[in-house]
């Protein structure tokens, strides 16, 4: 995930509210979460794989070097507005910790990527959401990453987990190196 560019403030205002539903949230809740959000990760890349595209050999090259296992498989899909899920806890849960939302510019669910429209053309979201792709492979699949995912962004808040510092990193090294 990929947020655009926010003031001070609004990143403190963000995180002290990450906090409050940090607290609100419970372990029954995480593990009601986890499933649901598994299910419409599938769900939503199923629909990525349909409708997107393949990767341009410009974009392949980003892939490769970014450490996906086979950028072939990947798709993106141009929208004018992420989706969100159905489910209304899950909707909630996943705004709260800053997941999903409106400042959400692209959206990496394994080998299938959103991408907003206004965005598109966009190389660093890109890169950043393949980074994502590729820590979905390494760990070994929709549930691993998004429990490992899911957890540091409760414990340390999003975008302070190891797994985002990560794909700004390799964002960085690919985009600027």
């Amino acid at each position: 995930m990929f947020s655009k560019q926010q003031t001070k403030q609004e990143r403190l205002f963000e995180r002290a509210a990450f906090f409050v539903c940090l607290r609100l949230m419970t372990k029954a809740d995480i593990s009601i979460l986890l499933p649901l959000a598994s299910q419409w990760v599938e769900e939503q890349e199923s629909i990525i794989l349909a409708k997107g595209i393949e990767l341009n050999a410009d974009q392949q090259i980003d892939a490769y070097l970014a450490g996906v296992k086979d950028p072939l498989k990947i798709r993106l899909l141009k929208t004018d507005q992420i989706p969100l899920p159905e489910v209304p806890a899950l909707r909630t849960k996943l705004r709260d910790i800053g997941l999903l939302g409106d400042n959400v510019s692209g959206l990496c669910l394994r080998h299938g990527i959103y991408i907003k429209a206004e965005f598109w053309n966009n190389r660093r979201i890109l890169v950043h959401e393949l980074a994502h792709t590729m820590q979905y492979e390494r760990l070994g699949g929709i549930d691993v990453f998004l429990e490992r995912y899911i957890l540091e962004c409760l414990s340390h808040g999003y975008p302070f987990g190891a797994l985002e510092i990560e794909a700004r990193k390799i964002e960085k090294m690919i985009c600027e190196g």
